[in-house]
């Protein structure tokens, strides 16, 4: 059965403190760890008060020190906000005090608004650049070259995994292009999923990290006991999604029991098609979502996500879907 893993936002719910967010990463972190998920990725969000990772090496070396097996790494750093030498010493720097543990996933979205993409020092047309900034951070974390001028140090020789994320037929073609595994964003933004998918598994070309085409299937899980409670832990994420689709960003609401007293039909529509690619409900009905995706897409591994308010719900909704993914292996 295929690897299965955890991508957090460090989500910041309604009544509670970044603090409190931080603590519950690293608590999620160590009980993911148990429940024998792959690998736990941290994502690069800027000036969202519902997001709390966005000092994302920082927060992955944090969550490496409190684990021992699980890999940790970023799904995503958005690189044009960065220089690739900063990227690699970091990165470097994570994978020299946890070898064999660390990976490194690359956007070029700038993961916030544009006033504040240009306080990161970003301009506009960085993101142009996105392929040639990819090849220098590899280069940088590569063995080096005789003579090089710059290196990144720590970082040279590491050979930190590096993914390619995207949500369109950009990523895909730029990870086939360079031999890299592939992470597409099903879980917000579905609508080229087949499409890019299918772009990256036909076009790929092998290279010193790879031999074939690896995607990594990302997907919204929410389960509890029943189906009811399933869809109104899902609520907060509905509302968080509106809300930043309407210019309204904040901490993760509460759930609640009537959705659709809450979003005006268009949004909610909106927010269904986005968040298409979602298992909700008791863990029978996730099977069948999470069984569903895995046959119709064909993933060669899972990411799953899920913006839950309390946090001891959280936390049992990845174990229920660890409980689903074993079954699922053991059925296989």
């Amino acid at each position: 059965m295929i690897p299965f893993s955890v991508l957090d936002l460090a989500p910041v719910p309604e009544g509670a403190s970044v603090a409190d967010a931080l603590a519950n990463a690293l608590d999620l972190a160590g009980k993911a760890e148990a429940a024998g998920y792959t690998r736990y990725w941290l994502a690069e969000h800027h000036n969202m008060p519902g997001i709390a990772s966005a000092a994302t090496a920082v927060l992955i070396g944090q969550v490496a020190a409190v684990t021992r097996r699980i890999r940790v790494g970023a799904g995503g750093v958005m690189l044009p906000n960065h220089a690739p030498l900063v990227i690699a010493e970091q990165f470097g720097t994570l994978a020299t005090l946890y070898p064999g543990r660390i990976d490194l996933g690359l956007g070029r979205a700038p993961g916030t608004d544009m006033p504040t993409a240009r306080a990161l020092r970003r301009s506009l047309e960085n993101g142009e650049g996105f392929p040639q900034d990819v090849m220098e951070l590899m280069a940088y974390l590569g063995d080096g070259e005789p003579g090089q001028k710059v290196r990144a140090i720590p970082g040279i020789g590491t050979h930190v995994p590096v993914w390619i994320l995207g949500s369109s037929l950009y990523g895909a073609q730029l990870a086939a292009h360079l031999g890299l595994p592939y992470a597409f964003a099903s879980h917000f933004a579905p609508a080229a999923l087949e499409q890019a998918v299918a772009v990256y598994r036909e076009t790929f070309r092998p290279s010193a990290q790879l031999d074939k085409p690896h995607f990594m299937m990302a997907l919204n899980v929410f389960a509890a006991d029943t189906d009811e409670e399933g869809l109104f832990l899902k609520t907060s994420m509905q509302q968080a999604f509106a809300n930043l689709r309407t210019g309204k960003p904040g901490p993760l609401p509460r759930p609640v029991h009537d959705i659709d007293a809450h979003l005006d039909p268009a949004v909610r529509a909106m927010v269904d098609q986005a968040l298409a690619c979602t298992a909700a409900g008791s863990p029978e009905t996730v099977r069948k979502g999470l069984q569903g995706f895995i046959e119709r897409h064909q993933p060669d591994e899972l990411i799953l996500t899920g913006q839950i308010h309390d946090h001891a719900a959280r936390v049992k909704s990845f174990t229920l879907a660890a409980e689903v993914m074993q079954d699922l292996r053991l059925a296989a």
